[in-house]
């Protein structure tokens, strides 16, 4: 198990080396000069060749390239910005708690809530209740996230002024709990914009997995055996059904951080997401290309984290890793 897990950590080297080379193609081929928020119309040719050798763009793509590999692969360092001159790992790391803390509470919820709701729908398939998730999940799947993200600020924080349309909250001279309370109040929306999709899509995935590992004979087997519900239930029918789901979770997280970009912005949510659309528009390269990086290097490690959950919940996937 721990050569394969290894050799995955292995394998999302070169990954993330191809990321590298994408982004920063693509970054640079897009419209824009960051060079202009320096200058002037008045400004004479040579001093904006000078702004340019200051900020390094004046050299070919592939050199400014091969230096910020370089210096990312011997030393650690994403440059600096192009805008505020700050080193981009400190204004990125900056932003990551305020990210996690979202993204990570929408994911938990998410999980928590479409769990039961997808165990109640496949063990009362079309029932009353089993038509309403359905009808919900229809809903919330059909819903865009900047669109809810907009209603949810109109009903909550104008109509009806019960949650903050903004920021994250920061109360000064202020307790613990204080502070705790006032993070959850400004969490509400952002969290519920990001919830409603996943749970959508999570609960539906639960439900049809159960129901498709309800037929299968080593089930009929503990039915015929004496075995109650729950012990059915909980000691053979959700284990199996669990690896699709956590696929699909794992693989709903690049889904999830580029929604934050989004709702970040739209909540101005002090996170990597924000930061990255500030970093768009500013046309700031080398932030935009730190803020992709560390974004991809936390999915592609989230991705080998289902890959081990996989491994421990399914006995023939760990031991064809530990025969790898």
């Amino acid at each position: 198990m721990l050569v394969w897990l290894i050799k995955r950590v292995a394998g999302a080297v070169p990954l993330i080396l191809v990321i590298t080379v994408l982004t920063f193609l693509i970054v640079r081929m897009a419209p824009g000069d960051p060079t202009k928020m320096f200058i002037s119309p008045n400004t004479a040719p040579e001093d904006r060749e000078q702004i340019k050798r200051n900020l390094g763009l004046d050299k070919p793509l592939h050199v400014q390239y091969g230096i910020w590999l370089k210096n990312f692969v011997t030393k650690g360092d994403l440059g600096y910005s192009l805008v505020n001159g700050r080193p981009v790992l400190e204004s990125i790391m900056e932003r990551v708690p305020a990210t996690v803390i979202l993204t990570g509470t929408a994911y938990l919820l998410s999980i928590i809530i479409a769990l039961p709701i997808g165990i109640y729908s496949a063990l009362r398939p079309y029932s009353f209740l089993d038509y309403l998730f359905t009808l919900l999940s229809f809903v919330g799947l059909s819903m865009p996230p900047f669109w809810l993200a907009l209603m949810a600020i109109w009903l909550f924080s104008l109509a009806v002024p019960i949650f903050p349309p903004m920021g994250m909250g920061i109360l000064v001279d202020a307790s613990p709990w204080e502070s705790f309370v006032d993070l959850c109040w400004h969490l509400a929306l952002p969290v519920f914009v990001l919830t409603v999709r996943n749970l959508a899509s999570w609960s539906r995935y639960i439900r049809s997995s159960l129901i498709e590992v309800s037929g299968q004979d080593y089930i009929r087997t503990a039915w015929s055996k004496g075995l109650g519900e729950i012990a059915v239930l909980w000691i053979h029918s959700l284990r199996n059904s669990l690896l699709p789901f956590i696929t699909v979770v794992a693989l709903s997280l690049p889904e999830i951080l580029a929604g934050a970009f989004i709702i970040e912005q739209i909540f101005a949510w002090p996170g990597m997401g924000r930061l990255g659309m500030e970093a768009v528009f500013h046309r700031d390269y080398t932030l935009l290309m730190g803020d992709i990086l560390i974004s991809s290097i936390l999915v592609i490690f989230a991705n080998i984290a289902a890959d081990i959950l996989c491994a421990y919940s399914d006995p023939r996937i760990r031991d064809g890793a530990n025969e790898a």
